[in-house]
């Protein structure tokens, strides 16, 4: 029986066609019922002269087409808003195409340093926000103008020293009152300073530990070893690069890694022996090289509060000997590798970078002991003094960042290419260029305290160096030779900038605040015996307020108790070994699943030869009998 199929077009909202089969008797039927109202639908289906069970079949013809219509326009509206925002998203995220040209050229070890910088540009976008928001926009619209004596006017040199002009201004430390900004509202300028810079370094806190332990959990836990050949040959390839040349260095790259793998030899006891003494005695010279510029700054700051009424651009001799330090001495460690002989490249850069850590972590250790010692029992106003000491460092090594990728990447390139060609181009230093934003972020979470505003230098200064080192990589360098896992190396980035850099500038904000007696004549804690003595005043206050003493309570009974400290400790340290655990037991499960594979992958084996064994007897036993038979 023909039923005359065909294909019914229904148009819906939003000019969508909507196809079905029809069947000839029904289709106009369809048509004239899909533009009509449900009551008037209804009505029509009932007055048809037909019997009930087609009546039926038409509403559910209909039913199922209004219902297809519903599913396919709701479709399509989610996926013109989905492509919107993704879109949207696309455009408006910072710097999202130069970081896919960036990946495609270089690959994703070198995008992870710029991928870091903008991590850090970020950063410090938020902590400028805070401070600006809760410490200086009350302070400004409470007094719109500075207290500038007649005699001080700007000259352009306060941009290089910091001093001078910004000196009285809401720059630094010195600049914020003491009062209660009377308004609509109190304002308490001591508890808002107070607040804002601990609630501040809490959260940057708690968001590194954050950041550090989803990485470690997604690239190391859940990660295989990257050292077995295997893993190089399989599971290595950059997928994020589409540069043709870069496709062909990189393989390259692999190639001669894959060799030197193959041919990598035991060494002898001699061998051994000679390069255990080759590193010694490079660990030996960095230390020592550490531990001599450290005391080489200490003697150097000295020098310069000798001379300081004297020449205010003599106060640029620190920062700029500090930068210069921080630029050669790390290029010089970079070529103990023609010496030193590791076994990976991992441990390599590992040792490179430990011996820069330490380096930078002597220098900001001994600016900070002087700083706390010598300057704070010098200056009547001594915060505003670091801050404009910290100030000159950011500015100075912000100076020697665009100076290194001139003389470090831009003539490198030059001799490399037209001097002496065996040099080649020079490759992108990740570890190196990594350390230098650690360092820049370490100065501006010190200098929170002492400047409120530096971050705001930190978000310009980031924001050219990105474009800056965009550029000179580009230009003058090339893909590095071998590379280790890019998520990984940005777990390594956090960690560092948590430990020891964040911990390091916390425990000198927190030693500021605990133990050295504020200024007595500049400042929002003036005469107090310490910063945190502002939490005690504003207690006392609140002892006369009704209905405040659940908090007076608390900070008599938990927060200046040791016991609450103590717990806290051991709870943290119980959850800690909790999770170590686990993991551990994740690891053994993880172990023991592979072995189970390599098993049954051993025995599946096994299980085949046997069978050719088989069927080779076989084949022999018959072959045998059949040479019996003819013989007989």
């Amino acid at each position: 029986m023909d039923y005359g199929l065909r294909l019914l077009h229904v148009k819906i909202k939003g000019g969508i066609y909507l196809i079905i089969p029809s069947v000839t008797e029904e289709q106009n039927l369809v048509k004239e019922l899909i533009d009509l109202s449900t009551r008037d639908r209804i009505r029509a289906i009932r007055e048809l002269p037909m019997s009930f069970e087609e009546k039926k079949r038409i509403r559910w013809v209909m039913s199922s087409i209004k219902q297809c219509c519903r599913i396919i326009l709701h479709q399509h509206i989610l996926g013109c808003v989905c492509l919107c925002h993704s879109s949207a998203r696309q455009t408006l995220e910072l710097w999202q195409g130069v970081m896919k040209e960036i990946g495609g050229k270089f690959g994703s070890s070198v995008l992870s340093y710029f991928m870091f910088l903008k991590w850090l540009l970020m950063f410090n976008i938020f902590s400028f926000l805070v401070n600006f928001g809760f410490i200086t926009i009350p302070l400004l619209v409470y007094d719109p103008l500075p207290n500038i004596p007649p005699n001080v006017s700007f000259r352009g040199l306060e941009i290089l020293t910091g001093a001078g002009y910004f000196n009285y201004t809401v720059m630094y430390y010195g600049g914020y009152s003491n009062e209660t900004l009377s308004g609509l509202v109190d304002y308490d300028m001591q508890l808002a300073y107070f607040f804002t810079i601990a609630v501040y370094m809490v959260l940057c806190g708690f968001a590194l530990i954050f950041s550090m332990a989803r990485s470690f959990q997604r690239n190391y836990i859940l990660a295989e070893p990257a050292s077995s050949c295997a893993w190089q040959l399989l599971c290595s390839w950059d997928f994020s690069i589409t540069n043709e040349k870069a496709v062909r260095q990189r393989k390259s790259n692999l190639r001669e890694s894959l060799s030197e793998k193959a041919q990598m030899k035991l060494l002898t006891l001699s061998e051994k022996l000679k390069h255990f003494a080759v590193h010694l005695g490079s660990w030996l010279l960095s230390t020592g090289l550490a531990l001599g510029c450290g005391a080489s700054i200490y003697y150097l700051c000295q020098y310069e509060q000798q001379v300081h009424s004297s020449m205010e651009g003599l106060t640029l001799l620190v920062p700029f000997v500090v930068s210069l330090i921080n630029l050669v001495i790390p290029l010089f460690y970079s070529l103990f590798y023609k010496f030193e002989q590791y076994s990976s490249q991992r441990r390599q850069i590992y040792a490179l970078v430990i011996r820069n850590v330490f380096l930078k972590m002597s220098i900001l250790g001994v600016l900070c002991f002087y700083w706390m010692n010598v300057v704070a029992k010098k200056y009547s106003c001594w915060e505003s003094m670091v801050g404009q000491s910290l100030y000159r460092l950011v500015i100075a090594d912000f100076l020697f960042l665009m100076l290194g990728s001139f003389f470090g990447e831009f003539l490198s390139n030059v001799i490399g290419t037209r001097l002496i060609p065996r040099f080649g181009v020079p490759e992108f230093d990740i570890a190196r260029n990594v350390l230098e934003l650690i360092y820049a972020q370490t100065l501006a979470w010190i200098g929170i305290y002492f400047s409120p505003l530096l971050p705001a230098i930190q978000i310009v200064k980031f924001f050219i160096l990105f474009y800056l080192k965009k550029v000179s990589l580009t230009q003058n360098c090339q893909p590095p030779r071998r590379t280790g896992r890019a998520a990984q190396m940005q777990t390594t980035f956090i960690a560092l900038l948590f430990f020891p850099f964040f911990v390091g500038a916390l425990s000198m904000v927190a030693y500021t605040a605990w133990r050295l007696a504020p200024s007595e004549q500049c400042g929002p804690f003036r005469g107090l015996n310490d910063t945190f003595s502002v939490v005690g005043v504003w207690i006392d206050d609140l002892e006369v307020i009704p209905g405040s003493q659940w908090v007076v309570w608390i900070y008599q009974n938990v927060i200046r108790s040791e016991i609450f400290y103590f717990l806290i400790t051991v709870v943290t340290l119980v959850i800690t070994y909790i999770f170590w655990q686990v993991i551990q037991g994740r690891k053994s499960l993880m172990n023991l699943l592979r072995q189970q594979i390599v098993n049954v992958s051993v025995f599946e084996e096994k299980r085949l030869l046997l069978m050719l064994f088989i069927e080779r007897i076989l084949f022999c036993t018959q072959h045998w009998v059949y040479s019996k038979y003819i013989l007989l």
